[in-house]
């Protein structure tokens, strides 16, 4: 399995995009990240087994959710989540669709019959009615913890702390509302909550960085005009590397945009404000809408004294980030239900994650040189109805 061309892949498709231009030794691929998911796979089923709490689990699901850790990145475009963003389809959805094609799909099927792809599919997207759905997608999913700890390593940052083992061993298979599900241990609480401050920090200090927002924005726009452009085809893009993706873009962008970004020539930040800066009101599409937002940053560009194309707008959305939601069992063996409001005098950290939230997210804009205005527009423009939005573009009048 490890060798047919849809998981061989990955070894040429980075696991954080751009970030390797800000933290050089981000190029790990999403190839390492798959084997060490799989890996934490099997521990924490080793682990149930021996405490003997996977009766309720049949071994076909068993083996659908080793191999759904493995597989479950097939579909990832090059370049991290930026082609996400920017429009195109989810990359679980891709990967979903080449679990019984081609090559993968003849071994899968030999290994445990015409189901098993599906059973595997039905886990990636999260929609699956197993006990073990925990593991591939959730509060504590072998996802997360694995790519936190690979990625704070391979930046050669602290932010990224996370005990695994502990984790890993405060995992337990819990009877909820008549069903069962992953649950976790109050031994494994603290190291629970530092798994979630983990996470705030390295959107905080790497995701999010500024620099790597500023390649990743570029990227998008270089992608998204090649395209329009009839120069690349999508089916195309799904299917390359890190590598052939930008050898075409270099080829093929009429923005000129790839170009930079593969020479680190990046836009400049013009506005850096932390999301409790920026208004409630600020409208969905501005992280929703690429096209719209593609439009409105070309009128922002020149209402800015810049020509179209050299202002990129960015304020990523992830409001999960530090969302629970599964069961605890505490050392009296009741069970009781861990929540974004967290549990008195054991879970705190949820409370708090609407500042964290805030505190990571920043609205960003990125031009090639110096505007003339001082983007007084920008705030005005983002809190305007997408109707509202649209109408103003169309009738060529000012946003704000």
């Amino acid at each position: 399995m490890l060798d047919t061309p849809a998981v061989q892949r990955l070894r040429y498709v980075r696991q954080l995009g751009h970030a390797f231009l800000v933290y050089p030794g981000a190029t790990h691929s999403r190839f390492e990240h798959a084997l060490g998911a799989y890996h934490l796979t099997k521990s924490a089923l080793t682990a149930l087994a021996e405490r003997e709490e996977l009766g309720p689990v049949p071994e076909d699901e068993r083996l659908a959710a080793r191999l759904a850790a493995l597989l479950h990145d097939i579909g990832h475009y090059p370049f991290s989540h930026a082609l996400e963003e920017a429009g195109f389809l989810h990359h679980e959805r891709l990967g979903v669709a080449k679990l019984d094609r081609d090559e993968l799909g003849e071994v899968l099927s030999a290994l445990g019959g015409p189901g098993l792809a599906g059973r595997i599919g039905t886990m990636i997207r999260g929609r699956s009615t197993s006990p073990l759905q925990g593991l591939i997608s959730g509060s504590l999913d072998l996802d997360k913890i694995e790519y936190l700890s690979r990625d704070a390593r391979m930046c050669g940052v602290p932010y990224g702390s996370v005990d695994v083992d502990r984790l890993v061993a405060s995992l337990t298979l819990v009877e909820s509302g008549g069903s069962w599900e992953i649950g976790v241990h109050e031994k494994g609480i603290s190291a629970l909550e530092s798994l979630l401050f983990a996470k705030y920090q390295m959107y905080r200090n790497v995701y999010w960085h500024h620099a790597v927002r500023s390649a990743t924005c570029m990227f998008k726009r270089a992608v998204r005009k090649t395209v329009a452009a009839g120069a690349l085809e999508p089916a195309r893009i799904a299917e390359a590397t890190d590598g052939g993706l930008m050898a075409l873009l270099l080829e093929r962008d009429p923005t000129g945009l790839a170009g930079r970004v593969h020479g680190r020539r990046l836009f400049k930040r013009a506005l850096d404000l932390p999301a409790s800066d920026v208004p409630a009101d600020v409208q969905s599409w501005v992280w929703e809408d690429p096209e719209l937002v593609e439009r409105v940053e070309d009128a922002l560009a020149v209402a800015s004294g810049l020509a179209p194309g050299l202002l990129l707008l960015d304020f990523p959305e992830r409001s999960s980030m530090l969302g629970v939601d599964l069961p605890l069992r505490t050392r009296s063996g009741a069970i009781e239900r861990l929540t974004d409001e967290g549990r008195a005098g054991q879970l705190g950290l949820p409370r708090i994650a609407a500042e964290l939230y805030q505190s990571a997210r920043r609205l960003r804009v990125f031009t090639d040189g110096r505007a003339s205005g001082r983007l007084e527009g920008v705030m005005e423009a983002i809190v305007q109805p997408k109707a509202e939005v649209e109408s103003r573009l169309a009738a060529g009048r000012p946003l704000a």
